[in-house]
């Protein structure tokens, strides 16, 4: 089945769950206005059916090959990514300065949900490349950025993250590459990386890699640790590649899914040592690291909507399709039987793909709006308060979407019974390519931790409680409703609400004397946190729905998806709630036991 961008529900999301409306209105948002964003949108959406979708399977059959020390890549991506450059489409959020356009990474996010839905292998690559090229652009210095930023942005060079090793995995402390100071102010870098996505390939001619290493003199831990630029080629004086770094691959992964994203292990200085050059200052490269995950994080978020999309498409076609047996209720003909999508149990699980598939989007796109918001307000209160809500969201935005991915094309698989287990119905691939998502650009767990430990107590907690106020806000817009089927949402999404902020209370309380026990409810905390927010988002979407036609069946829809949510899976959070606030206590005992 052919994938379909839904430019129409991204768009509305935008408006009613990113801040859109809102923002045109205050001119945050002027360069998407009088139909730009549409217009964009609609180009991305042409790019991402006609060219990416159908060099996804033969990506996934005939991926990344190691062949005589180069990789190679699968038939037709090097054409493709050639397309890729030549729309710009790598240079949407990045600076004018160096190339870029300059536009608001809210209207990115819709576009890399496209890319992923139509192709999560190939989309890889550039979503590395955004995370690099933020990190250039905030911390590297105008040389380094003179010679390298332009080609970046424009895609021309493709960039990499070196962070992982055989011994540093999510523990950095345990990093080994050794970094040495050149007399020219180089550095010759030493070691080994794995898992690094796209560090060859045949799609350009040159590859920037960011690589943590250690100094000579460095501190212990991660206060040791530096960032450095290694070109795979180094660079003439007049821009063009030149000789050949001490930088290669020596091994691609042989993984679960996203087979057309060459995993790599890079060997850095097998001869003298490969040369690189410092980028931000010595021993604080955990700073620079972070702008490169915390893009990364939010693209690898918007991974999880992308196919949770794509999964329930799929199924949805195939239900439609597939004749089973005969629904509760059923006109056909005796002897006939009705599509499986008549049944009430794949119309629950389809309505939960889809309703799920929109939350995750609502919540990905709100925090890329909060990133827009703290660059372009005007005001610094407000232009901090967006960065901490960014900040906040992050993680939820991270997590939450990727297990929602992993879910739903779980239960496309399901939809489509024994065939989904099949490869040629590609509902398999789906489940496959998403479920690296949760684990890579800091695993989910990680995440919780971060959410509980570092972004709730935010200026003492208020960016939360901020956050608890606008979702109780939306709670009583719906009260205050003359429409039944948004007041009958009030009621289960201000219990999710009221059970966050009981939980937040007592994560904020607890982290301080008891963080153990904080730290142990981390992960149902962050779930609670997504269905609340997510079906407050929702509901957003609703009640401008039902503003603009509610019987318009499109809008219809809207409503009617985010009253699923908020009926069938907001009540979970009351289950969430004890977890968190009682759960600590069996924790340990069950460590205790898993420990022997």
């Amino acid at each position: 089945m052919s994938y379909r961008a839904p430019v129409a529900d991204m768009l509305f999301t935008m408006r009613h769950a990113g801040g859109l409306q809102e923002g045109l209105g205050r001119g945050i948002y002027a360069d998407l206005a009088d139909g730009a964003a549409e217009a964009l949108l609609d180009e991305a959406a042409k790019f991402s059916e006609n060219r990416l979708a159908p060099i996804n399977r033969n990506g996934d059959l005939d991926g990344a090959k190691l062949i005589e020390g180069a990789v190679k890549t699968s038939p037709g991506w090097r054409e493709a990514y050639a397309q890729w450059i030549e729309g710009g489409w790598n240079s949407v959020t990045a600076s004018p300065d160096y190339g870029g356009m300059g536009l608001p990474h809210l209207l990115n996010a819709a576009c890399t949900e496209m890319w992923n839905s139509a192709n999560m292998a190939f989309a890889l690559c550039p979503l590395l490349g955004f995370g690099a090229i933020d990190a250039v652009e905030s911390h590297a210095s105008d040389e380094l950025k003179s010679i390298y930023l332009a080609r970046m942005i424009s895609g021309e060079w493709t960039a990499t993250m070196n962070l992982t090793e055989p011994s540093a995995g999510s523990d950095l402390n345990a990093l080994r590459a050794r970094a040495e100071r050149q007399a020219d102010g180089s550095y010759r870098i030493t070691g080994q990386k794995i898992f690094i996505t796209y560090g060859d390939h045949d799609m350009t001619e040159n590859v920037i890699h960011l690589v943590l290493a250690r100094l000579p003199d460095a501190p212990p831990g991660t206060r040791g640790i530096s960032l450095f630029l290694v070109p795979k080629f180094l660079v003439n004086a007049d821009g063009s590649p030149g000789a050949r770094n001490d930088v290669v691959c020596v091994g691609l992964e042989h993984k679960l899914g996203i087979h057309g994203s060459p995993t790599c292990t890079m060997a850095f200085g097998d001869k003298a040592g490969a040369t690189g050059w410092l980028v931000g200052q010595e021993n604080k490269g955990l700073a620079c690291m972070f702008t490169m995950m915390n893009s990364a994080r939010m693209s690898v978020g918007l991974q999880g909507v992308a196919l949770a999309e794509r999964a329930t498409q799929h199924a949805l076609v195939y239900a439609r399709d597939r004749r089973q047996g005969r629904a509760p209720g059923s006109s056909t003909p005796a002897g006939a039987m009705d599509a499986i999508v008549h049944h009430p149990d794949i119309a629950r699980t389809l309505m939960t793909m889809r309703a799920c598939a929109d939350a995750a989007r609502a919540i990905c796109y709100a925090t890329a709006g909060a990133l827009d918001r703290s660059h372009r307000l005007a005001d610094p209160a407000e232009r901090k308060q967006a960065a901490e809500r960014n900040a906040l969201l992050t993680p939820v935005a991270k997590a939450f979407s990727t297990d929602i991915g992993n879910e739903a094309a779980s239960m496309g698989v399901q939809v489509h019974g024994g065939m989904g287990f099949i490869e040629e119905t590609g509902a398999a691939q789906f489940m496959r390519d998403v479920r690296i998502a949760a684990i890579y650009e800091g695993t989910n767990g990680i995440q919780a931790i971060d959410l509980v430990q570092r972004k709730l107590p935010l200026s003492g907690g208020e960016t939360v409680r901020r956050e608890i106020a606008d979702m109780r806000g939306t709670v009583e817009k719906l009260r205050g409703s003359n429409a039944a089927d948004l007041t009958d949402m009030a009621e289960p999404l201000g219990e999710a609400v009221q059970s966050l902020a009981r939980a937040t209370d007592y994560v904020l309380a607890t982290l301080g004397s008891a963080p153990a026990d904080a730290l142990a409810g981390a992960s149902p905390y962050l779930r609670l946190f997504g269905l609340a927010r997510g079906g407050t988002l929702l509901a957003e979407i609703a009640l401008a729905a039902h503003a603009a036609d509610a019987t318009d069946p499109v809008q219809a829809g809207r409503i009617a998806t985010a009253r699923f949510f908020a009926r069938n899976l907001a009540p979970g959070a009351r289950g969430l709630e004890p977890a968190i606030t009682e759960g600590a206590a069996t924790v340990r005992e069950a460590a205790a036991l898993l420990a022997n």
